[in-house]
């Protein structure tokens, strides 16, 4: 006996369904992913490297817990930047930077520890925040939805502290705001997911080319504006940049998921952990010694 079914038997058994009502409508069973779907599939083909965890991504990933540090952080900027702007009448590309704000990093208030992190809600006008802003959402909150809220928690503050003590040591005349160092320590990590899982990511090379250059052409435009471009008041340092980024490479190969694991990368591992610890120990003893500087 044949095993095939006839179109009319077909209909008949998916219209006990509800899934079609005539031979004409057969053809429209194929359903389209949501669009939930559809950007958690694309977000796992982005991060994952092997076809069966992008699959199992896909498929179970349910958005809980959410990931809501890169959400939280990014609207805390933005109100800090809203509120700054109608308290001091005026906003533009480049400024004003609040410099008497009691979170600004300021080089003859270190004793003021909290100043070391909470620079990062202060911005110096809106070109800053909206560079800092998207940068975070693109690349921050994949990132998230993959590795999780506390991972890139981590690597956010790492990069901001990275940021403020690099700068009160290789940069010390300066004042320091905005969240640069943690979007650069976001980049790195970024490279350090390349990194991590290279061989079987696809276009891995472009994902590092993208980097380069967006990095390149601020970080290029920071230092310009630090040494070439006319002052109109205090400056504003580069050096977090740089810092971020370094903090970002080594903790993101610390804490990221690793989702393909080989005896090298684990004397990476501990490279890692001892450039980031022996930077910040440096960083720290060198602002205890000198405590009385600029």
């Amino acid at each position: 006996m044949s095993g095939k079914r006839t179109r009319s038997f077909k209909c008949a058994v998916h219209h006990r369904d509800r899934e079609v009502c005539s031979e004409n409508d057969f053809h429209l069973l194929v359903h389209e992913p949501p669009l939930f779907r559809r950007m958690v599939r694309m977000i796992g083909d982005e991060f994952l490297t092997e076809e069966r965890d992008r699959k199992y991504y896909a498929d179970h990933y349910t958005c809980c817990p959410p990931p809501l540090f890169i959400i939280l952080i990014t609207l805390v900027e933005l109100a800090f930047f809203t509120y700054y702007t109608v308290a001091m009448g005026e906003v533009n590309p480049s400024g004003p930077v609040p410099i008497d704000s009691v979170f600004i990093y300021r080089p003859d208030k270190r004793l003021e520890l909290w100043r070391f992190a909470f620079y990062m809600f202060l911005h110096a006008g809106w070109l800053h925040l909206l560079f800092n802003l998207g940068v975070q959402v693109v690349v921050g909150l994949p990132l998230e939805m993959v590795h999780g809220s506390l991972r890139i928690a981590a690597v956010y503050m790492a990069g901001v502290l990275a940021g403020s003590l690099g700068t009160s040591v290789f940069d010390t005349d300066v004042y320091l705001v905005g969240a640069s160092g943690g979007v650069y320590a976001l980049l790195a990590a970024h490279l350090a997911n390349v990194l991590l899982n290279y061989n079987n990511m696809e276009f891995g090379i472009v994902r590092l080319i993208g980097i380069f250059v967006i990095a390149s052409a601020d970080v290029g435009f920071a230092i310009y504006d630090r040494y070439a471009a006319e002052q109109m008041g205090p400056p504003v340092s580069y050096v977090a940049h740089l810092t971020g980024a370094l903090a970002g490479l080594t903790i993101g190969l610390l804490v990221l998921k690793n989702f393909e694991q080989r005896l090298h990368e684990q004397l990476l591992w501990w490279v890692a952990l001892g450039v980031y610890a022996a930077c910040t120990i440096f960083a720290i003893m060198y602002n205890l010694m000198h405590p009385d500087y600029p």
